[in-house]
């Protein structure tokens, strides 16, 4: 339809044609994002008819037709200028429930009336720099608190909490003054974490365990869109939550991780909408205390419990295969794999039942040792393979969970990855000259296969596996060549030395690197000193 003739439609205020008009526009334009600049001014002017029309009042089904086509034109940021005034947010506000002065959500009829006033709202705050302004002047934070506050424990409600925390979620994400406030003054974690149990319906067994059938059917894609929405908000609310300083927020964070552990164990209607799901769950478990983690693996029952070995460990396992399937997807490493291996870091680090559990299914006793660890299709080879990625956060984070997987041991690391893929972390932790880090973890040993005990004399420490012994060329040489190809060795690393393409460096007594001079010098005086004593 012309947007002339729809203008002019409109205009007159005929509720019948207007809703007749716009279906017909919105049906056209329901997949438009890109708009004719030519007709920036008429898209304008429709903008105000609009909400003249929803300030008059309309009935419900000409109502979500006007919302539909705000929505729409409110995806063009140049339209957006002179329509986001006060009084036009407020008029959004109001049909989205936003008013302080409600005690409750109204009749089931004025539902899609809500939930499109909320999507406009969405579109509006996200798209223009006036709107988001104002929306801090409108306390639009405290109002979609109380507007999930009324929604409490109605789970047929579920297209108005998605939006109003995807509401929620943009304003923490454009203002940092929103997201503080509502951490601290608006209560947003319990409100946000009893929001989040409210949509999954999540029944509990005992304090921080939830009931968790066993082929339990998928959420609904309602209940997986709803639920992200809030994982994502409540990151927002949980940035910087590292120190636990009471016992209430450690109560809390708990009682957000039992939840989120039931995320993990849940599945969405598709493999891509689970993986999305595990994705958030992730990333908001990295913000959780990790004193608080131990939630994650909770004994299933009391007979279990009685036996600190035989933690249940099902949530770890799905993180493992989260961070495995992230690997084989081969991209956006920094974005989709670095959470997870900082949590699966982070978790081995403080809980020793996890890293036992981790290290049993990521680096196994060796057996085979005739490749090298960065060849095959195990999870440990994936591993030792990011641990040379060309991106420095990526292959830092890969080596990290490995050395912690080996207590910080630097024999340990080198067996499971050999000396060549070590190396860097071992130069930026100053462990070149071997040793372990600065962390104390249990006494425990790992036992060694009697192959690798076998083949353990002929491992190349370098590549870490066995090598074919090749001939030696020098075997044939007499001592006249041998001297010969000494000294024009020799001849060429001086020149490069002298001209500065390279520069001989050598490991200090503390580990670290340093220029072969000043090396040589910290052993000379290390000498002495021994000497002296």
């Amino acid at each position: 339809m012309e947007l002339d003739a729809l203008l002019e439609i409109v205009c007159l205020g005929q509720n019948n044609g207007i809703e007749s008009a716009l279906k017909h526009y919105n049906d056209e334009n329901r997949a438009m994002f890109k708009f004719d600049p030519a007709d920036v001014e008429k898209r304008m002017k429709l903008c105000e008819a609009l909400f003249q029309a929803l300030d008059k009042g309309t009935h419900t089904s000409c109502q979500i037709m006007c919302l539909e086509a705000l929505r729409i034109l409110s995806r063009d940021k140049k339209v957006l200028v002179p329509v986001t005034t006060k009084e036009n947010l407020q008029i959004l506000m109001r049909m989205a429930k936003l008013d302080p002065r409600l005690n409750s959500l109204g009749e089931v009829t004025d539902f899609p009336v809500v939930v499109e006033a909320l999507k406009c709202l969405c579109n509006i705050v996200f798209n223009s720099l006036e709107a988001q302004k104002l929306s801090l002047e409108l306390d639009l934070a405290n109002l979609l608190c109380g507007l999930l506050r009324k929604c409490k424990d109605q789970r047929m409600i579920n297209d108005i909490r998605c939006f109003a925390l995807r509401l929620l979620f943009l304003l923490t994400l454009l203002h940092t003054d929103i997201r503080v406030r509502l951490k601290q003054e608006l209560q947003g974690l319990p409100l946000l974490t009893q929001t989040l149990e409210s949509i999954l319906g999540i029944q509990w067994t005992e304090k921080y365990q939830t009931v968790t059938e066993v082929n339990l059917p998928p959420l609904s894609v309602q209940e997986t869109d709803c639920t992200i929405e809030a994982l994502k908000a409540l990151f927002n609310v949980t940035l910087d939550s590292w120190n636990v300083h009471s016992e209430s927020d450690a109560h809390q964070f708990r009682y957000l991780a039992a939840i989120l552990r039931h995320i993990l164990l849940s599945k969405a209607p598709s493999a891509d909408k689970t993986e999305e799901l595990h994705s958030n769950t992730v990333n908001l478990l990295s913000n959780v205390p990790v004193s608080c983690l131990d939630v994650l693996i909770n004994p299933s029952n009391k007979a279990m419990s009685a036996n600190n070995n035989h933690m249940n460990m099902e949530a770890i396992q799905v993180i493992l295969n989260f961070m495995e399937k992230r690997i084989d997807k081969g991209c956006s490493y920094r974005e989709g794999l670095t959470p997870v291996l900082s949590l699966l870091t982070e978790c081995s680090r403080s809980h020793r039942p996890i890293r036992k559990y981790i290290k049993a299914e990521v680096l196994p006793p060796l057996r085979d040792v005739s490749n090298r660890p960065e060849v095959g299709t195990a999870v440990r080879n994936k591993l030792v393979r990011l641990m040379t990625h060309v991106d420095l956060g990526v292959k830092q984070i890969a080596a990290e969970f490995l050395f912690v997987l080996c207590k910080e041991r630097v024999d340990s690391l080198l067996k499971y990855t050999g000396y060549g893929n070590a190396a860097g972390l071992l130069a930026a932790r100053g462990l070149l000259a071997g040793g372990r880090g600065d962390r104390w973890y249990s006494d425990d040993e790992d036992t060694d296969t009697e192959e690798y005990l076998q083949a353990k004399p002929n491992i190349n420490l370098i590549t870490g596996h066995v090598e074919e012994p090749l001939p030696n060329p020098m075997d044939e040489m007499t001592e006249e060549q041998k001297e010969y190809e000494a000294m024009k060795l020799v001849n060429m690393f001086d020149k490069l030395s002298r001209e500065e393409l390279i520069k001989p460096m050598g490991v200090k007594p503390d580990g670290t690197m340093a220029p072969l001079e000043e090396t040589l010098h910290a052993q000379r005086a290390e000498d002495s000193s021994s000497d002296s004593d």
